[in-house]
């Protein structure tokens, strides 16, 4: 059985882990029972009524956060000549082409996001078991093989995420840090939650979104009200 923190276990009594809160409250219970001296970060997780066994219903792509995510993103981009140029002048950590490729193939992972040329894809290629497996394979669907890579490593630093379905046909999304202000929380959860229900597969049979809850790392989760998929006034009563 795994053991809790006296924190953790405190939070746990002030309230009812099974009410159904509307977004901005449920946003709002998070800030406060995080129970961390760092700055947590907040995640929204979708369960979703679509069958992770079938390829046209898993979903893959990215989302742009309205007020980002408040981390640091270390972004690798594999291109060159012209490419690599824009890549540097916008901001990409790391930028290399049969070298870098190299680098990875030796261990090399200390980045966040992974750019590719498309004309580098026969060799990114090759790094599909070092990349695959910890999400960085750059994929078309989600932007990340682009002639534009300077496009994409703007977007990427500014808070655009890549959310994918798992194999139980969740999604998890980070809403940004503990820190936000609650009403830059609420624009992220609306934007992640506006593009959910708009790349729900057109198979998806029944009922689509199932369940959603937020937490930050450390601290319980708070449910939200699956039928909310409008946010009509926060909590001060100020306009969503």
């Amino acid at each position: 059985m795994t053991k809790h923190g006296k924190k953790y276990t405190d939070a746990g009594k002030r309230y009812d882990r099974e009410h159904l809160h509307d977004p901005v409250h449920a946003i709002d219970l998070v800030k406060t029972l995080a129970p961390a001296k760092f700055d947590e970060t907040v995640e929204a997780a979708f369960r979703l009524g679509v069958d992770p066994r079938k390829a046209e219903q898993m979903l893959r792509g990215t989302v742009s956060l309205p007020k980002g995510t408040g981390k640091t993103v270390r972004v690798a981009v594999f291109a060159q000549g012209d490419a690599a140029r824009a890549a540097e002048e916008a901001g990409a950590d790391i930028v290399g082409a049969e070298d870098l490729v190299a680098r990875v193939e030796g261990g090399f992972m200390d980045f966040d996001v992974a750019i590719a040329t498309p004309d580098l894809m026969g060799q990114v290629g090759k790094l599909g078991r070092a990349l695959g497996p910890r999400g960085l394979m750059p994929n078309p669907k989600t932007g990340t093989v682009t002639p534009d890579v300077a496009k994409a490593v703007s977007e990427f630093k500014a808070g655009k995420v890549e959310y994918r379905t798992d194999r139980y046909g969740n999604v998890h999304v980070p809403l940004g840090k503990v820190s936000f202000a609650k009403d830059d929380l609420v624009m992220n959860y609306q934007a992640v939650l506006d593009e959910i229900l708009r790349a729900r597969p057109a198979s998806a049979k029944g009922r689509y979104l199932k369940g959603v809850s937020l937490s930050s790392t450390m601290g319980l989760g708070g449910r939200v009200d699956p039928t909310r998929t409008k946010l009509d006034e926060s909590v001060d009563g100020t306009t969503v």
